[in-house]
């Protein structure tokens, strides 16, 4: 006796039977998503820093052991010159000197893609247009504060210490974010409009004098009487000078606003060349 097989029917009801909610994409000129590719264009370029040995070696590496040659060879003769703990100078003074030489790097990397045409790329494509150079610069904020923290960490066991609490402490951490924040901003604005060699020549030279004309690498009592003024209000002075007020002890309002005075200014002033130079490039990237 034959049986007749019937076919089963499925009771589920098909994909185009089902009434999905419909997705809507965000504006490209939107705030939300100028927030999320600013994040994207950040985490890209933090994961090729990390890739890049060379970069993870002069914006990391490099400051500590600075730091350290600094206290073999100079912290006994400023300490016994000023009769206060040298550390709490040079630890300042290195936080910057790398916020600064890893602004250059991003530079570097901003200068090849655009010879790439990556930056091009990018511009073509259906992406907020800020997000590209505000992600540089959440990525550079993000490297300042991991630099910063190995430097502090390393100091930490030269003898650095917290001297004026866990708020200072917070606050001192976020100078040279704010004072890194600035110069990738004046240096974005230069690699916008400078070709070849002649960025690294430029900020080279502008770092070497602030590196060795500040109060942190030797107290502004120890230049020349005709120097003292321009060394003591030039702006990693007043920077190194409130990092020290919140850690050791001393005045910290005058600097501060000396600092915020400094790097506000230099926003302002290259932060439209800046914004307009990135657009430039992306615009003739490829």
């Amino acid at each position: 006796m034959s049986t007749i097989e019937t076919p089963v029917r499925n009771s589920a009801p098909s994909a185009a039977a089902i009434d999905l909610p419909a997705v809507v994409p965000r504006p490209e000129h939107s705030l939300a998503a100028w927030a999320v590719h600013s994040w994207i264009q950040c985490k890209r370029l933090l994961t090729a820093w990390l890739r890049d040995p060379a970069t993870t070696i002069q914006t990391i590496v490099y400051p500590a052991l600075t730091l350290v040659m600094f206290w073999i060879v100079l912290d006994r003769s400023i300490t016994s010159f000023s009769g206060k703990p040298a550390i709490y100078g040079t630890v300042p003074m290195i936080t910057l000197i790398a916020a600064m030489t890893g602004a250059v790097v991003s530079a570097l990397g901003f200068k090849t893609e655009k010879a790439s045409g990556l930056l091009g790329r990018l511009w073509t494509m259906p992406v907020h247009r800020a997000a590209g150079l505000t992600g540089r610069l959440m990525a550079e904020v993000v490297r300042v504060l991991i630099t910063s923290l190995i430097v502090i960490a390393v100091g930490f066991c030269l003898g650095f210490r917290f001297d004026q609490g866990p708020v200072a402490a917070l606050g001192l951490i976020c100078i040279p974010i704010l004072f890194g924040l600035g110069f990738a901003v004046f240096v974005t604005a230069l690699a916008t409009i400078t070709e070849g060699p002649l960025l690294i020549q430029i900020v080279g030279l502008l770092t070497n004098l602030m590196l060795f004309f500040n109060s942190g690498f030797v107290l502004v009592q120890a230049y020349p009487t005709w120097l003292r003024s321009t060394v003591e209000n030039q702006p990693m002075s007043c920077a190194i000078e409130t990092m020290k007020g919140l850690s050791y002890g001393g005045p910290v309002a005058e600097p501060l606003i000396d600092t915020l005075l400094w790097v506000g200014g230099v926003i302002l002033i290259f932060g439209y060349p800046a914004v307009r130079g990135y657009q430039r490039a992306a615009e003739k990237s490829g």
